[in-house]
């Protein structure tokens, strides 16, 4: 487990990923969703990465996130919200 690196998710840009929201127990909070991202950055204040769907969509999460990576999956988890933001690649390359 590391912190969140935004070279780490870079690779996925342009990718096809199935996207989903968790809480620590795992329950969804909203379904995975196929999503090709078009591009990451932080947001203003630096506090999260912002990743994009699209022009306007898209999830932020905060920069204090703890990142799990494994072959076609990345996980970043915030404890101080529970929540687990995940992105699957769907071409079956590695994250």
């Amino acid at each position: 487990m590391e912190p969140i690196k935004i070279e780490d998710i870079q690779p996925l840009v342009s990718e096809k990923a199935s996207v989903a929201i968790l809480d620590d127990g795992g329950q969804d909070k909203a379904s995975f969703v196929t999503k090709t991202i078009v591009k990451v950055e932080l947001c203003p204040d630096i506090t999260h990465l912002r990743i994009y769907f699209d022009d306007i969509n898209f999830f932020a999460v905060p920069l204090i996130s703890i990142v799990t990576k494994s072959v076609n999956e990345w996980v970043a988890f915030d404890e101080k919200s529970g929540l687990q933001y995940i992105i699957r690649r769907e071409s079956g390359q590695d994250v």
